[in-house]
């Protein structure tokens, strides 16, 4: 609602002006009797008329002009990837899962839903150190993630 559609009526109360719907094909006095105000004759002015999304006429359209190239594997598993830096925010002896990376906004409801579905896979990377003894459930780690897990004391688990 506008302020120029406020009005008041003879009591003094307060009205919202709404304009009317314009009705089609009501008879010849309404004003857009008869053909509805599609004109007469053609496709546009039939029922279910009109072209298709993307159709130009007859030219050749622009989605068979364009080059096709390549292919989208729809095998490829992606990954959330996470760096040891990353953990060292939480507790010590704390169990590290996709659900409790989610609690601790590390990634996304969106994120943690495909990882649920195995569209989407947790990584573990080795960059930075880890000073705090954790276990950690991902899909896969790097060598040096392990290795640097393991050193602190704490346990690698592959999902």
């Amino acid at each position: 609602m506008k302020l120029n559609q406020l009005g008041y009526n003879e009591n003094g109360e307060k009205i919202v002006f709404r304009k009317s719907k314009k009705r089609l094909g009501r008879g010849t006095g309404s004003g857009t009797g008869k053909t509805a105000g599609k004109g007469t004759k053609g496709q546009n002015s039939r029922s279910g008329g009109g072209v298709r999304p993307g159709f130009e006429g007859g030219q050749t359209p622009l989605f068979r002009r364009l080059p096709k190239r390549g292919f989208t594997n729809f095998t490829t598993k992606k990954f959330i990837i996470i760096d040891l830096d990353n953990l060292n925010n939480f507790e010590e002896n704390s169990v590290v899962t996709p659900e409790f990376l989610f609690e601790n906004k590390v990634i996304t409801n969106a994120e943690l839903t495909k990882v649920q579905k195995r569209k989407l896979g947790i990584k573990i990377l080795g960059s930075g150190e880890l000073s705090k003894k954790l276990t950690v459930k991902a899909t896969k780690f790097s060598a040096s993630a392990v290795e640097k897990i393991n050193a602190v004391g704490g346990n690698v688990e592959v999902i």
